[in-house]
């Protein structure tokens, strides 16, 4: 009868551990099972965890290609563009349009943008067209070297990105002749519309600017 619990008690203790064992084996089992389904796990050739930590080490960084694919881009679209517009960066009225445009053509990579208010601007590589004459109203350049001006010029633009229709009625006349004279009006008081100093006032602050930084660069006001 005094034997009874001790031997209850070690059957308990035998099949406990039984089931322990089991449940660790099967665990076992299955982490081997999934290890040698995952395919960094299946034996190849050759091929070791090792090698490939190693491998896994030297993985290029991602975003780099992508940075050189766009600076790619950007030397091609300066290379193979179509027509030049020239714009002035301190119109905040102009520079809406030419958000506009910039945002269009990067589907197409027609338009070459230049800034003829930076201090990077030549008139020798824009057919001889100075900041006074650009800033009289719109210029554009074809790529063979022709300039059109006024409403032409828009029309030009709108067609390099797909929006040749917006500007195609001005092709005939008498359209043509007041689409060209209301633009007229608008490039004659531009600066007071948007709130800048006179013409003249912006060319003695732009001499007065070149004379104090010479041929330096990074010049600020």
């Amino acid at each position: 009868m005094a034997l009874r619990p001790a031997i209850s008690i070690g059957r308990r203790t035998y099949h406990s551990f039984l089931s322990a064992t089991s449940v660790f084996a099967t665990s076992k089992s299955l982490t081997h099972f999934h290890r040698s389904l995952h395919p960094l796990h299946q034996a190849k050739p050759g091929f070791r965890h090792g090698t490939f930590r190693a491998i896994q080490g030297t993985t290029l960084d991602p975003i780099k290609p992508k940075k050189d694919t766009q600076e790619k881009k950007q030397i091609d679209d300066d290379q193979n563009w179509k027509i030049k517009m020239l714009y002035d960066g301190d119109c905040p009225l102009c520079m809406r349009e030419v958000k506009m445009l910039r945002e269009r053509d990067n589907d197409y990579g027609a338009i070459k943008f230049v800034d003829i208010s930076s201090e990077d601007y030549s008139p020798e590589d824009n057919q001889g067209l100075d900041y006074t004459t650009v800033m009289g109203r719109i210029h554009a350049i074809l790529a063979d070297g022709t300039v059109v001006t006024d409403v032409e010029a828009f029309r030009k633009l709108y067609e390099a990105v797909g929006l040749g229709w917006v500007y195609a009625i001005t092709k005939y006349e008498p359209i043509s002749s007041i689409a060209d004279a209301v633009y007229g009006v608008w490039a004659k008081y531009r600066l007071q519309i948007t709130g800048r100093p006179p013409m003249e006032e912006i060319l003695e602050s732009r001499k007065k600017k070149a004379e104090m930084c010479g041929d330096s660069k990074t010049c600020k006001m």
